[in-house]
């Protein structure tokens, strides 16, 4: 069974609490990073390069999602990792499939519905 990385992305303290506890249940998770924001976000895929999969929020301050979609895959290093995005905003769904994400999860995130979006990744990147 594959083991993944995950960056978990959201300036929601409860939120990122929340999905990281369910993360830790999931037995293809091996180690969860957070960030706050989309800025922190690229430093922490600097410091760490074992990044499988980032699950992102979109409505965020310093730098939204967006932004850091445009940064993650201007990177050559980046760009071809998966990203999911979590929100509460459907309206930003259009754009974020526009710019490359693989999926999208509306909040408030309910675990199963995480975790099957999880197996998704493994199965379509890492089996």
């Amino acid at each position: 069974m594959s083991k993944i990385n995950i960056l978990s992305v959201d300036d929601d303290f409860i939120n990122l609490k929340l999905v990281s506890s369910i993360l830790k249940k999931n037995s293809h998770v091996n180690k969860v990073v957070e960030a706050s924001n989309g800025l922190e976000a690229l430093e922490k895929l600097k410091e760490n390069k074992c990044i499988n999969l980032i699950l992102l929020d979109m409505v965020m301050p310093i730098m939204d999602g967006l932004k850091f979609l445009d940064n993650l895959f201007a990177n050559d290093e980046w760009k071809e990792i998966p990203v999911i995005v979590l929100t509460t905003d459907e309206s930003k769904k259009h754009d974020a499939f526009e710019k490359g994400v693989y999926d999208f999860i509306l909040k408030p995130v309910r675990e199963h519905v995480l975790n099957e979006k999880i197996d998704k990744v493994v199965d379509a990147f890492f089996s």
